[in-house]
């Protein structure tokens, strides 16, 4: 049978407290607009368990909502945070002859009964499990040093830690470090995002993944603890490694979280340290399709062409998985070609060499070399050259970078030109070639170089 409804949380994790009771709410989304949904709700658990409405109506293609009360309980769970014992079965059906009667005055017994009359291949039934979860069964898993527990309470509610105040942060940390296990308990509360810095952590590597205080403020997207910790710490800080050489800029790019990112890379981080497998922070935010990321990395210096252990390149990584906007930034043919036109011959030969490309062009067909050439530009014309541009790229009029290099005027540019091969006597969209133009502008010198190679 087609499914009726979906339930918005696939568990009924229950934030548990001793005597006290403790809800609940299931929120049950109607799939279909043929007719409302009826529910009704039932618990292998009943001595334990109170459902508030029992059953009810869902309107069509909306919502409706249930609460799951546990009555006050004087022992801890048997195990937690999965409660093998503890089910709940939603039975649902069309109630197409209940169209008319609106959810808020039907009432749960009439429902109750309207269900015992409706055939049992008319009903589908959803099963939900419980857990059991919250700060005080967290803290009593701490205390008792049951690492699966506080694993599995923050696999279900990765709110439980952040959530937790300062200070009782503090001693849960503290209650960690007596233990047995203390390294491996201390670990996992702190990579799962507990908040122990002020409790004189900040510069502890803790062994389990070797991470430190910004290792982890990092990994959860925490900028203003970023800042005050880069503040706080050397700067050799920035740069350590946990044991699979992941550094806390790596962790942050990988994760996708922009703010610590930036922060640390402004801070002096290095852009480029490589992991154990090789790979960068810019190769991590590649493979995610991070553009923003990608950007700012770009933008602080990252070289898309550093290879991983196996031989990937960022840049390689997004034509592979066809990233075009990531192609675009990590390439910079804006930048080359006004690198290009500026005659900054630093920052043109960086770019090239982190891969950025010659065949950008402009809205006139120029590119990097066209504009080079007819600025006499003769060092950046060699640069390029040497980094693969096209020496007879045309531009929107049919000129090749010959052609702009000899109306620019300047002769040793058109003779690197001649050097590396440039057809003399390539002809523009109306015929001319570079002999022609020189000798329309009267340049004499031009002309004798030209006709030295036999141009026409």
């Amino acid at each position: 049978m087609v499914q009726l409804v979906e339930v918005v949380d696939q568990e009924i994790r229950i934030d548990f407290a001793l005597g006290s009771k403790c809800r609940a709410t299931v929120t049950l989304r109607s799939l279909t607009a043929a007719a409302p949904v009826a529910f009704k709700v039932q618990t292998s658990s009943p001595h334990k368990f109170l459902v508030n409405p029992p059953s009810g109506l869902v309107p069509p293609l909306r919502s409706a909502t249930f609460q799951v009360i546990l009555k006050p309980q004087y022992e801890l769970p048997a195990s937690f945070p999965r409660s093998p014992s503890d089910r709940f079965l939603i039975r649902t059906a069309l109630a197409s002859d209940l169209d008319s009667v609106s959810p808020e005055s039907t009432q749960s017994e009439f429902i109750h009964s309207w269900f015992n009359k409706t055939p049992h291949g008319s009903i589908h039934d959803v099963k939900l499990k419980v857990a059991f979860v919250g700060p005080f069964l967290l803290q009593h898993a701490v205390m008792v040093g049951d690492c699966d527990a506080v694993r599995g309470i923050v696999k279900k509610q990765r709110s439980v830690l952040s959530a937790l105040p300062t200070r009782e942060a503090e001693s849960l940390v503290r209650v960690a470090t007596q233990l047995d296990n203390s390294d491996e308990m201390v670990d996992l509360l702190l990579e799962a995002g507990l908040k122990g810095g002020g409790a004189g952590l900040d510069n502890v590597r803790f062994t389990a993944k070797g991470w430190t205080a910004l290792h982890i403020a990092a990994a959860h997207d925490r900028t203003d603890e970023i800042e005050r910790l880069v503040r706080a710490n050397d700067s050799g800080a920035l740069d350590c490694r946990d044991k699979e050489g992941k550094t806390p800029l790596f962790l942050a790019a990988s994760k996708g979280h922009l703010g610590p990112a930036r922060v640390l890379a402004s801070a002096g981080a290095q852009v480029d340290t490589r992991s154990i497998d090789g790979r960068t922070a810019l190769y991590r935010a590649v493979v995610n399709g991070d553009c923003q990321m990608v950007e700012m990395l770009v933008e602080m210096g990252a070289d898309p062409t550093v290879t991983d252990n196996l031989g990937h390149s960022p840049i390689g990584v997004a034509r592979d998985k066809g990233h075009e906007g990531i192609v675009k930034i990590i390439e910079r043919g804006e930048q080359v070609l006004q690198a290009a036109r500026q005659g900054d011959l630093r920052l043109l030969e960086s770019l090239l060499e982190k891969g950025a490309i010659t065949t950008f062009c402009d809205q006139y067909g120029l590119t990097p070399l066209h504009v080079a050439a007819i600025k006499g530009i003769k060092d950046a014309v060699m640069i390029l050259v040497d980094f693969g541009a096209d020496i007879e790229r045309q531009d929107a009029g049919g000129h090749t970078p010959l052609h702009l290099a000899v109306e620019g005027g300047c002769a040793h540019t058109v003779e690197v030109l001649i050097n590396r091969g440039a057809d003399v006597n390539a002809t523009n969209i109306k015929g001319l070639t570079p002999l022609s133009i020189a000798r329309l502008l009267n340049y004499e010198d031009i002309s004798q170089l030209l006709n030295q190679c036999n141009a026409a």
